[in-house]
């Protein structure tokens, strides 16, 4: 039995150590009917000076200390700006001119609720953007005709460092290059230009439909958190209406598809799948997609780029049982323009489905015949039922009860383990108070974690129990979406030399925030950073794993690192702990080893084929918009695919595909089946983890044969 202890602190800390889940910021635009009148007056209501200043008060407790002077009122008026305009395609150079006056006077506007800067800077931003749909409305009016595709012309890419538009030349010439970029695009994924035409006037309309729905709540939203995430990523301004929002997210009461969801410039973006939710159980939707347009149902598609992102959460969530369709641009796409639909069945995401799973893996051994059963753990999230438990219910649900009923289980089994695996793949967090209580069933006593405050107070939280209730070898298998909570337990095993560490390099959120009431809304505001008992922060480089395995994850888009202002990776002292074992003499054999096995699986090596292919595409600064090119190098780029996809299927002994065509059929069709669950599908990463902790049984039993002998 695991004894209950008291929880930390504060709750709140175990609600806000998951990655940041409901950030809004970025530009707004986007709806449904034609409305090219844009409110261009919009001013600061009363309540938005008082509650700027109840804001910039609270700042002044944040982790990162940052004085309210010009430094600060430069960064500030650089992150409106790439919020409001992040590739610019908008501003003049003229109008970021004019902006220069803002530049070092912001600190001391907002100190004394002056939002003067802010409203004027969007409301110029409103006029701009509704010029540019209206050129863009009226370029597709003259027709597809009227654009040549056969020149040697190409469009940029990633505009966020490149100049400003001179004037209304060369900012026609920049749009009328995305219009042709956006056309091509959909040409290659076989639309017809009738088609092409009805899409992006439905898309312009829609964006100045939603342009002239701005309000004074909206624009004092965007400059807020233009002034809160200078601090760090996950300092972030509610709304009373968003914290509404917010709250339903953590409280993970939402019907809806179980998404972490983040605005990125005019889109709106997946950061995470919550384990057990319908997204993930699907396995269409994956992180670092953008989501572009809603239906429910049978009904029309609603396009919601540059809607705000409590809007589109509006959209996403519905009854239980519904089904909604989203179009989304898929990760690490090139064109802005490559879709694909998926179909997800709404549901709750309940505790239950959550809840640590265990089962029984085995691996070849040393010697032929030979078998290493290996127990895996696998632990979705760090849960427990904090109104049980403050009741005093005997039967409280938690991750460590949990886990240690599913332990004793494991070795009670009449052939027993030889081997543990807790998987944490994709465990984006939970209550500090499990993290630190699982690691307490795998050393006899001592420090778990280290949390420093503002002030450079550091507290360190210690297993309260002796005894451990495991003891064999074992391993955690992590992978970029491990985080937060699963960072602490990994780091602590990792340092205690208890653990082996498989997988890919760890989401890297090392910081605490607390919710904070506010006369309007609510401010959430990191306060304290968490470091591993070997005095090494969390926060950005994440957990490096003793064994690195391939993953198609790029790490500039997901993970803390990828996120602006993100607080950096340091250290502070030790705190006093006994490592129970060094692992890091058998890395080299145990790396070695893996390498010749992952270039023989057929799924490493469709993994490593394919990121080579994504990455390639990512590195690509331009695009053609000559036509003829874009098409050879469209069937280049799926030949090379096809060849890859089909050097798996033989090796797996499935049948080939003859063409693109028929594996983009397949991919469709699996991804508008609400039905469709990879849970029983193969999993190479475990396996590997497994044949990997295998390895390390052997080299343990070897070494203690070896002591053995030379006594």
């Amino acid at each position: 039995m695991i004894r209950p202890s008291t929880i930390l602190r504060s709750l709140l800390i175990m609600l806000l150590l998951a990655t940041a889940a409901f950030q809004v910021n970025g530009a707004l635009t986007s709806a449904n009917q034609p409305m090219p009148l844009v409110n261009a007056g919009l001013a600061p209501e009363d309540v938005h000076a008082r509650t700027a200043r109840h804001i910039v008060e609270r700042l002044q407790g944040h982790y990162r200390q940052m004085r309210f002077d010009d430094a600060l009122s430069e960064k500030v008026f650089e992150r409106y700006l790439r919020d409001l305009d992040p590739n610019r395609i908008y501003f003049f150079a003229g109008d970021i001119e004019n902006f220069e006056r803002y530049r070092k006077v912001l600190d001391d506007q907002l100190r004394r609720g002056d939002l003067s800067a802010g409203f004027d800077m969007f409301n110029l931003y409103q006029l701009r953007v509704n010029e540019r749909l209206e050129y863009m409305l009226g370029q597709l009016a003259q027709g597809l005709d009227e654009l040549d595709f056969s020149d040697d012309t190409s469009v940029k890419l990633d505009r966020s460092e490149a100049a400003w538009a001179a004037d209304v030349d060369a900012m026609d010439d920049l749009w009328q290059r995305r219009l042709k970029h956006a056309v091509l695009s959909m040409r290659l994924d076989d639309v017809e230009d009738d088609e092409i035409v009805e899409r992006l006037e439905r898309r312009y309309r829609s964006q100045q439909t939603r342009i002239s729905q701005n309000g004074p709540e909206d624009v004092f939203q965007v400059y807020i958190n233009a002034l809160t995430q200078t601090f760090d990523p996950h300092t972030s301004y509610f709304t009373p209406h968003t914290s509404e929002n917010f709250n339903i997210s953590m409280s993970r009461s939402l019907e809806g598809i179980g998404a972490v969801l983040q605005a990125e410039d005019e889109y709106t973006r997946v950061v995470r799948l919550i384990p057990g939710g319908p997204a993930a159980k699907a396995g269409q939707l994956q992180p670092a997609d953008r989501i572009v347009a809603v239906g429910q149902e049978d009904g029309s598609m609603i396009n919601v780029i540059g809607w705000r992102l409590d809007e589109v959460v509006n959209l996403v969530r519905g009854p239980k049982g519904s089904r909604v369709r989203l179009e989304v641009i898929p990760a690490g796409s090139a064109s802005e323009h490559t879709t694909r639909e998926i179909a997800i069945e709404r549901n709750k995401v309940v505790l239950e489905e959550q809840a640590a799973k265990k089962k029984i893996i085995e691996v070849p051994g040393e010697e032929a015949g030979q078998t290493q059963r290996l127990g895996v753990i696998t632990l979705p999230a760090f849960y427990l039922d904090f109104d049980a438990y403050n009741r005093g219910d005997e039967d409280y649900t938690s991750t460590t009860r949990d886990v240690a009923r599913l332990l004793q289980a494991l070795e009670e089994d009449e052939e027993g383990i030889d081997g543990l695996i807790i998987d944490l793949r994709n465990n984006g967090g939970g209550s500090l108070h499990e993290a630190t209580q699982l690691v307490s069933l795998f050393i006899t006593r001592g420090p778990t974690v280290q949390v420093r405050d503002a002030r450079g107070r550091v507290q360190v939280e210690q297993d309260q129990y002796p005894g451990i209730l495991y003891a064999g070898p074992m391993a955690v298998l992590v992978n970029r979406f491990s985080a937060s909570a699963s960072e602490i337990f990994a780091g602590a095993m990792q340092d205690y030399g208890r653990a082996l560490i498989i997988g890919d390099h760890t989401f890297g959120k090392g910081t605490v925030q607390t919710l904070l009431p506010l006369n309007h809304g609510q401010l959430k505001i990191t306060q304290a950073k968490f470091y591993r008992v070997s005095g090494s922060s969390n926060q950005n480089l994440g957990i490096v794993p003793d064994i690195e395995l391939p993953w198609l994850v790029d790490k500039e888009e997901i993970g803390e690192s990828a996120l602006p202002n993100a607080l950096p990776w340091d250290q502070i002292q030790p705190t006093r702990y006994q490592q129970v074992f060094d692992l890091s003499p058998f890395f080299d054999t145990l790396r070695a080893r893996h390498a010749e096995r992952i270039k023989v699986n057929p799924e490493f090596v469709y993994v490593l084929d394919q990121r080579d292919l994504v990455n390639e595409q990512r590195k690509r600064q331009t695009v053609s918009l000559n036509e003829g090119q874009r098409r050879t190098q469209q069937s280049d780029v799926e030949r090379r695919s096809l060849v890859i996809e089909n050097a798996r299927r033989k090796a797996q002994g499935e049948e080939v595909i003859k063409d693109f065509a028929e594996l983009r059929a397949l991919e469709e069709q699996r991804a508008l089946d609400p039905d469709n669950d990879d849970s029983d599908r193969p999993d190479a990463y475990l396996d590997e983890a497994g044949y990997i902790l295998g390895d390390l049984i052997h080299l343990l039993q070897e070494k203690q044969v070896a002591i053995s002998a030379s006594k």
